[in-house]
């Protein structure tokens, strides 16, 4: 049990700051043909967009941070739990805003609606391209939310493993000034 209390943190801002790069080069693509083509489906989607880039830097600078803190030992205040505690509760925070508002902003789940609608359809694609381009549009603001709830669930995850840790091991500290039969 040792082992897995102190090894299993750097794993998971591991987990958190991959999906965050993987996050941040996806919106920053959207962002850049979306800016490109000046097409957006929406001044919503486009402000989403930014949110989820936002929220993917702050992640990938913190998260960074906090695993290389971690793995180097340090014991200043930003390196501390209490810190890391704040800020996974902010990013949580974060990510489920962004990921709850893509969501009631996306027009479905269902990309193949884009093939099968006739090309005279008065739809507003985020650029313009072919109708098989548009669906792989669809795919990656799916992908870009899927990927904001998985970063909402693994910041909660290293949320509550850490409360978690905290809790029990405050249970057996033991004071330097406590001696036992006095």
């Amino acid at each position: 049990m040792p082992y897995i209390k102190a090894h299993y943190h750097p794993f998971l801002f591991i987990l958190i700051t991959m999906c965050a790069m993987a996050e941040l080069g996806l919106t920053a693509y959207l962002i850049s043909v979306g800016n490109e083509s000046r097409n957006w489906p929406s001044a919503r989607y486009h402000s989403l967009l930014i949110l989820f880039e936002f929220n993917a830097v702050w992640t990938t600078l913190f998260g960074a941070a906090y695993m290389l803190w971690i793995v180097d030992g340090a014991v200043h205040f930003l390196a501390s739990i209490a810190s890391s505690i704040i800020w996974l509760a902010i990013t949580s925070a974060l990510w489920g805003a962004a990921a709850g508002m893509m969501h009631n902003t996306r027009t479905g789940g269902n990309c193949n609606w884009i093939l099968n609608s006739s090309p005279s359809t008065n739809v507003v694609l985020p650029c313009d391209s072919p109708q098989e381009l548009s669906v792989s549009s669809c795919r990656e603001t799916l992908t870009v939310e899927a990927v904001g709830w998985v970063l909402f669930v693994l910041c909660v995850l290293t949320l509550f493993a850490t409360c978690m840790w905290v809790r029990t091991s405050k249970r057996g500290y033991v004071s330097a000034e406590y001696k036992p039969g006095m």
